[in-house]
């Protein structure tokens, strides 16, 4: 199987199992959407008429949140069933979102320059080649556009198991190429998922290269004191398993200055 189609099989699974991932947004969320999809202060003040690409982020939350907010939304997600999810409570609030079924690095049902925002939650684990995923977010974003995104941290990705005294192991080799391999601690993994870890460079350089600028970037805390060993906010005091990253989509880029060299 692909990565397209063994991803789309494990998130059909989550979204039809009831999966915490998959759990559409509530009516008190509903009531402040904006106050609920930014802590951080992100957002505009406000997002009517506006066009926002929910990209990778099927299950009735963020779609559902933008659209009680007054946006035009578009839901990007290779998940059949996730899709489901944003249907039905779109249909339950009356509220109008357009689903589009696809993977992330492929957007060509997105017309170029059309979004005012993209709003990506953890995702580029699953596809292999982050470039593609920028270089289509930055087709699809108007100049000025806004980029949020969230990605799983590379060392998140490397820890493999716990010791017998609680010490978390990096297993997975840094420069590891092609998709991860099954691991003891599965804290911050999704069961039968193919992911893949990128680098800092690839995650923060990759957008540089792609014509963004980063305004803010934040590692939101998992972390817990009194979870018991073994569960995922126990992890989260160790090692930070996410990174948010705030980006503005640059205009057309000038052209690169050749350098003139001249003998002394």
């Amino acid at each position: 199987m692909s990565y397209r189609e063994k991803n789309r099989a494990a998130w059909n699974r989550l979204a039809d199992g009831g999966s915490r991932f998959a759990r559409a947004a509530t009516d008190q969320e509903c009531a402040n959407p904006l106050g609920t999809l930014d802590s951080r202060g992100w957002l505009p003040d406000s997002v009517r008429g506006l066009n926002v690409l929910c990209l990778a982020s099927g299950g009735g939350w963020q779609s559902i949140l933008y659209a009680s907010a007054g946006a035009n939304v578009t839901v990007v997600d290779l998940s059949p069933s996730m899709l489901r999810l944003d249907e039905r409570e779109a249909s339950r609030r009356r509220l109008t979102v357009r689903l589009v079924e696809t993977s992330m690095d492929d957007l060509s049902a997105v017309e170029s320059a059309s979004q005012d925002i993209v709003h990506q939650p953890v995702s580029t684990c699953y596809v292999p080649d982050l470039a593609a995923v920028y270089r289509e977010v930055a087709r699809v974003l108007r100049p000025g556009g806004l980029y949020i995104s969230q990605h799983k941290t590379p060392t998140s990705l490397q820890i493999t198991r716990r010791t017998r005294d609680n010490h978390y192991v990096v297993g997975v080799e840094y420069y590891h190429q092609g998709p991860l391999p099954a691991v003891d601690d599965t804290s911050y993994r999704e069961d039968n998922a193919t992911e893949h870890l990128h680098r800092w460079e690839q995650l923060v350089g990759g957008l540089c290269q792609t014509g963004f600028v980063i305004e803010d970037l934040v590692e939101p805390s998992r972390a817990d004191r009194t979870a018991p060993v073994g569960d995922f906010r126990h992890r989260g005091r160790f090692v930070a398993p996410y990174v948010r990253i705030k980006a503005r989509r640059q205009g057309d880029q000038p052209k690169q200055r050749q350098s003139i060299w001249t003998p002394d």
